[in-house]
């Protein structure tokens, strides 16, 4: 029989939140019912008065409407068109290198394929060359000494 885990809890961390672990025992005693899980509690605002919403980043955050008539966010949109722009130029001339490496190995394949040719009809010319002159070797071997269509041999007497 597998008990339920359970739960412990621990001090409150720095925003005063409790924390609730959850712990495993294998004693074999009776089963104890959980004890009651606590809600955060609401922490005092910090020294200084601000409250821990506004000390978010400050991306994090949507302002008003009224801020885009500001010049902070007219130079960072402006900042974010220029980086926009040279991304879509890095992209452009990217696209446009692996093109022209393309068309240089699609040139190079073309000359090597050619030269495949060449050096194919060179090897088949060569060896006709080669059988022929074997051919020809072969029909001026002198036949056997028991042919009857041979001329006599010489007598070096």
């Amino acid at each position: 029989m597998s008990r339920p885990p359970q739960l412990k809890v621990t001090s409150s961390d720095h925003n005063g939140v409790s924390v609730i672990q959850s712990q495993s025992h294998a004693s074999a005693g009776p089963a104890l019912p959980p004890p009651p899980q606590q809600v955060p509690q609401p922490s005092s605002p910090p020294p200084g008065g601000k409250s821990a919403s506004s000390s978010a980043a400050p991306g994090k955050m949507k302002k008003a409407s009224a801020d885009k008539d500001s010049d902070e966010y007219r130079q960072r949109r402006e900042r974010n068109n220029l980086a926009v722009k040279k991304s879509r130029q890095r992209s452009k001339q990217k696209a446009m290198d692996t093109q022209q490496r393309v068309n240089q190995l699609k040139e190079e394949n073309e000359r090597l394929e050619a030269k495949i040719k060449l050096l194919s009809k060179e090897l088949s010319v060569l060896k006709d060359l080669f059988l022929e002159h074997a051919h020809n070797l072969a029909d001026n071997v002198q036949p056997p000494a028991g042919n009857p269509d041979a001329s006599p041999a010489p007598n070096n007497q």
